[in-house]
């Protein structure tokens, strides 16, 4: 059993950005920009931005922060984001979710210009990626892909079960593990699938994205499976100083030992999503997804 180690290959590829940027600024060209957009104070959020930040600073990327209370309205947010859409110094930029209620997710990510869109939640992205063409790809799945090709899972023929069919992961996750070079064949699965313990436990790779804490349990994974751990749930602890712990959505203790490779919680699929953030904000420098602006 192989535990697959999400912060080394996270650090990996931030190396290979920022010797990627070192050379654009050698040749006189603009580094990378990117931009968030955070609304509220969600320690969550706050956190993840932070982060975002810090590895900014760390591969020789520009970023920008820009902060609104929650009662921002969505005007205000809709205004910002023509703002920064037309700002030839960005290259990319998120929206931090989720939103305030009052202001609707899908009119915030259909405002976001797809050639910045380094989130990939764009619908332009998103029908690109069903297409099999150049698209900025979501972070988690994208870390998710990058995992399992650093590994050299072997994936072409693989009978692939993904659980959960959020548009963020497991939706796309379904669309690239079956695409041409990869070759899986897949099956999707949601709260209403019957059987699903049955299906799981034909999965040569197992993915599970559906965000309910130790759902997967060792009865559901057969032996030899990959199996890759999108949860990231907060459960009350008393064995942290915060008062919580990170629990994934399959039950390590008893599920790794049956396994050829899995992603541990955490240290495992989270770090590889700021690395992509980075890779795809690159690529947007580069114009390597979309031509170059007129």
């Amino acid at each position: 059993m192989t535990i697959i180690d999400g912060k080394e290959i996270s650090a990996r590829l931030k190396e290979e950005i920022r010797i990627k940027v070192e050379a654009i600024k050698l040749q006189g060209s603009k580094p990378p920009h990117l931009a968030a957009i955070l609304v509220g104070h969600d320690g969550g959020s706050e956190t993840y931005v932070a982060a975002k930040v810090k590895a900014c600073e760390m591969v020789g990327f520009g970023s920008t922060l820009v902060r609104y209370e929650e009662d921002v309205t969505e005007s205000e947010l809709l205004n910002c984001i023509d703002r920064l859409n037309k700002d030839p110094e960005i290259d990319g930029f998120i929206v931090q979710l989720p939103l305030p209620k009052h202001i609707s997710e899908e009119k915030i990510i259909e405002s976001i210009d797809p050639r910045k869109d380094v989130d990939g939640f764009h619908p332009v992205n998103v029908g690109r990626v069903v297409a099999g063409m150049p698209a900025f790809v979501s972070a988690t799945p994208f870390g998710i892909m990058e995992l399992l090709k650093r590994y050299q899972i072997e994936t072409s023929g693989k009978h692939c079960v993904v659980v959960g069919r959020s548009n963020i992961v497991g939706r796309p996750m379904s669309i690239l593990l079956s695409q041409k070079g990869v070759d899986c064949t897949v099956t999707l699965c949601h709260s209403r699938t019957r059987n699903l313990k049955e299906i799981c436990a034909g999965a040569d790779i197992l993915v599970a994205a559906l965000g309910k804490p130790e759902f997967l349990t060792a009865e559901m994974v057969k032996e030899g499976a990959v199996v890759i751990d999108v949860g990231t749930t907060r459960v009350p602890s008393s064995e942290t100083k915060s008062g919580f712990k990170l629990k994934g959505d399959v039950k390590f203790d008893e599920v790794a030992h049956k396994c050829s490779f899995i992603t541990p919680v955490p240290g495992g699929v989270g770090p590889m999503t700021i690395a992509s953030l980075l890779y795809n904000t690159l690529l947007a420098n580069e114009h390597k997804i979309y031509p170059a602006y007129e």
